[in-house]
């Protein structure tokens, strides 16, 4: 997080709401949500904290906003697409997108004046699956399936101590050495027949979890090998 030069170019843009907002965003980025206030979101913008406060009129309001600028560029689903693609392609955008911002995993759902961004991601997801043949009450199960694998998913990734392929051996080979293969025999096997095989990715595993959903929930769609009702 930096603060602008005054007399810099970025300083004499004019002061608007998406602009304190999109500094919102840079502050939870840089620092998480406790470190986001109106006199650090000031300090990003260059601004007197009264200035910030003439654009939104408490936290709240910026929390909305930023959740809001957060949904915005998670990737919309068609309904004229193929559903599995879609969903898929919007779960991986979802997935990004939280890595990016860490800090909105526990804060996407918290909202109860959801802005348009917000509104048009969950009509075009609801949308898709409608299209598919999912009934209203599947497509609400299966939003909050896939919603909660993703945001599980986000949030144990963010929370790892390593990311990318190959960096879990260095976390994980220091601590299997404290483990004895008599007293942990099944820890001991998948740690070294997989996590530490060459090019091992934790985030590999979020597709095959995926996979594993929709090929699940493709069978609730009537006429395709659907489930009994309960």
């Amino acid at each position: 997080m930096s603060k602008q030069v005054s007399g810099s170019p970025q300083d004499r843009v004019p002061l608007s709401r998406e602009r304190v907002l999109r500094a919102a965003v840079a502050v939870a980025d840089a620092g998480g949500l406790g470190s986001l206030t109106i006199r650090s979101l000031a300090h990003e913008l260059g601004v007197k904290p009264m200035s910030v406060y003439y654009h939104v009129s408490n936290k709240d309001e910026i929390f909305d906003g930023i959740v809001d600028l957060v949904f915005s560029e998670i990737e919309l689903p068609s309904p004229d697409g193929d559903w599995r693609s879609e969903m898929r392609r919007r779960a991986t955008s979802a997935r990004r997108v939280l890595r990016r911002h860490p800090w909105a995993i526990g804060l996407l759902e918290s909202r109860t004046t959801p802005g348009p961004a917000t509104l048009r991601h969950h009509d075009a997801t609801i949308g898709t699956l409608r299209r598919a043949g999912f009934s209203v009450e599947m497509t609400a199960h299966a939003y909050v399936l896939l919603d909660s694998y993703v945001y599980g998913f986000a949030l144990q990734e963010a929370a790892l101590p390593f990311h990318g392929p190959d960096t879990a051996a260095e976390v994980a080979e220091p601590t299997m050495q404290q483990f004895s293969p008599e007293e942990y025999p099944h820890l001991v096997e998948l740690a070294t027949e997989h996590i530490l095989q060459p090019g091992y990715d934790f985030g590999n595993e979020f597709e095959f979890g995926l996979s594993v959903i929709l090929d699940a929930l493709a069978t609730w769609i009537p006429g395709n090998g659907s489930q009994p009702s309960s």
